[in-house]
């Protein structure tokens, strides 16, 4: 799809203002002498005989009751650019007094302007001119600040796209099947609503989509209005939110409006949380973003869904939504977008390939798995920061190297070159690393190790060991919930069996075990004390999912027990394995401070020998 829209233009504004004035300086250059600007003074009727007795009169302009005459340049310093002015008196001798002085009669000693041109000249160009001015002004500096210009208040910039042959479809938007199947209906009731009116169905009229950031929600809506090959109104709920009151609410009246000038099209107002937020009783000072939210279910329920307008939304905070949005009648139908399957991921990145070169033999599926939580927006720059790196080697396709690379580039940032640790540090950080892989492969359910590393990383971790699950798990047992949490302590146990002390390289381990280990309890029930009761409450699942506790004091202090309980009896097993398998940690974490990177083949080589 295109968009009609010029750029703006980020010329300076001082070079309007130096053009403002230049156009002053040009009008005062070329009007005076229009207008007759010449110096005009008015002198007494025995003055001029005088000077004509003294045969000092250069030219003379008789008039009917007026006399303009000018002097001749004389030694007193007389300025003979100087006009003078006097009445005129019955004399029959005048003319012949004038001759003998040397006088010459002109009709140019003063020009004559009429009083209307006069008006013209000084009052009504110089109005049009700054109007014209003044409004050319005012739509650049709209456009230069991203919205209307100073006289458009209330007018919706929502960007229009139309049909275009480079537009989105279906085809394009991978991994979310369940997603392009619900909105289909929608693009087929736009194509042939008879089909439905026929029945007595009636397409709903507005579509709620809903997920965590980076999953494709407004790339569906695109990809609808592609399909759909109708005009695509697309605006922000932020940019409804005005300064002053009731702008808002003119904003959702005149998109509206436009939209059902060109029905059958599609709205779509993305994170419509900016506006929609609920309703509470408190009555506050500005309430404009109560009235844009008026306004917007007041429209909703006001137009005429057979005319083909449809209504899409995306956000990802649907629990903050005012229930009146969500009713049956506004928004029937809630999309769900979530993060990408196994299946999903492959299909992404294959999309995504397709619009750069790929070597032969590369492996989709296993990028996949090392991929485990990405969104597909996440997925797209693993992709793109796989030709980077391509090119940055010198090579003409990006690889199975390359993109595994760019995986971790994404989760744990790049390699930190000008970080290099001392012989010690470089030690302690391997036995580490050894640790949490050498506990997860000596558990049952844990997943395979794909990678160990120590080399420091942009995002602060001095190492890190990769697990990849080889098939996708939707659900978690109690006892691989315990060996996640097991693994995690490893790094540091290691530590402890090894060096007999303990270094702060453990901070990020210790905040993923007690997280895990307080879910356990307080919200997956798996605690014998507490057992089926929710203690905690989940908020915001689609912005990292904030926990808040909704328990007692007394009952905190014993989930807090527990937790701690939890985490120091899986701390002890992944000791014990340690201990155990001492041999073999010494042997794999030798090999990795001398290699820095070991891969899973060749961590379970060693472990197998």
């Amino acid at each position: 799809m295109d968009v009609k829209q010029e750029r703006p233009n980020k010329r300076p504004m001082i070079y309007y203002y130096l053009g403002v004035l230049i156009i002053i300086v040009l009008l005062n250059m070329f009007l005076a002498p229009l207008l007759g600007s010449s110096n005009i003074e008015s002198t007494s009727y025995n003055d001029f005989m005088t000077s004509i007795n003294k045969k000092q009169v250069q030219e003379v302009t008789i008039e009917q009751d007026v006399i303009y005459y000018t002097l001749k340049a004389g030694d007193e310093g007389d300025d003979k650019n100087v006009v003078y002015k006097t009445g005129r008196v019955e004399d029959e001798n005048l003319v012949d007094r004038l001759y003998q002085s040397g006088a010459v009669f002109s009709q140019k000693v003063v020009k004559q302007t009429s009083p209307l041109m006069q008006i013209l000249l000084l009052c009504i160009v110089p109005i049009l001119l700054f109007s014209i001015m003044g409004r050319f002004l005012s739509k650049r500096m709209g456009n230069m600040m991203g919205g209307p210009g100073a006289m458009s208040f209330g007018k919706s910039n929502a960007k229009v796209y139309v049909k275009s042959t480079s537009g989105i479809k279906f085809s394009d938007v991978a991994g979310e099947d369940e997603a392009k199947e619900l909105l289909s209906e929608i693009v087929d009731y736009l194509h042939k609503p008879e089909k439905y009116q026929g029945i007595g169905a009636q397409m709903p009229k507005g579509a709620l989509l809903v997920g965590p950031p980076g999953t494709g929600k407004t790339l569906l809506a695109k990809a609808v209005a592609g399909e759909a090959e109708v005009p695509f109104f697309s605006i922000s709920g932020s940019e409804f939110v005005e300064m002053f009151v009731g702008m808002g609410a003119a904003k959702v009246r005149d998109l509206f409006k436009q939209a059902s000038e060109k029905a059958p099209c599609i709205v779509f107002i993305d994170e419509i949380d900016t506006i929609g937020k609920k309703r509470d009783g408190q009555i506050s000072g500005n309430d404009e973003r109560e009235q844009t939210l008026n306004q917007l279910l007041t429209e909703m329920d006001g137009f005429d869904g057979s005319k083909g307008v449809v209504i899409l939304a995306a956000t990802n905070r649907p629990d903050s939504l005012d229930p009146a949005l969500l009713r049956p009648g506004r928004f029937d139908r809630r999309i769900p977008v979530e993060l990408p399957d196994l299946q999903g991921r492959e299909d992404i990145l294959k999309v995504h390939a397709q619009k750069i070169k790929v070597a032969d033999g590369v492996d989709f599926t296993q990028i996949a798995k090392a991929a485990a939580g990405a969104s597909g927006a996440e997925l797209a720059n693993v992709v793109n920061e796989a030709a980077l790196r391509a090119v940055r080697n010198g090579r003409d396709a990006a690889t199975q190297a390359d993109l595994e690379e760019s995986i971790e580039v994404v989760i744990a940032g790049y390699q930190k070159k000008s970080r290099v640790l001392s012989s010690q540090e470089k030690q302690i950080v391997a036995y580490h690393e050894v640790g949490h892989a050498l506990v997860a492969a000596m558990q049952n359910h844990s997943a395979p190790v794909h990678k160990i590393t120590i080399i420091p990383r942009t995002s602060g971790a001095l190492g890190y060991t990769m697990q990849v699950d080889e098939k996708e798990h939707f659900l978690m047992s109690k006892e691989e919930l315990e060996n996640k949490i097991a693994t995690f302590t490893g790094g540091r146990a290691a530590e402890e069996l090894i060096f007999g002390s303990i270094t702060t390289g453990a901070s990020n381990d210790i905040e993923q075990a007690t997280r895990l280990a307080r879910a356990m309890i307080s919200q997956y029930g798996m605690s014998d004390d507490f057992g089926m009761v929710a203690l905690q409450t989940m908020n915001n699942q689609y912005l990292g999912g904030d926990a808040s506790l909704a328990c007692s004091a007394d009952t905190q202090t014993r989930v807090d027990k527990q937790v701690m309980e939890l985490v120091k009896k899986q701390h002890d097993k992944a000791l014990a394995i340690l201990q155990e398998n001492r041999a073999k940690l010494d042997e794999i974490a030798g090999y990795l401070y001398e290699h820095e990177t070991i891969t899973g083949e060749e961590f379970m080589e060693i472990l197998d020998q």
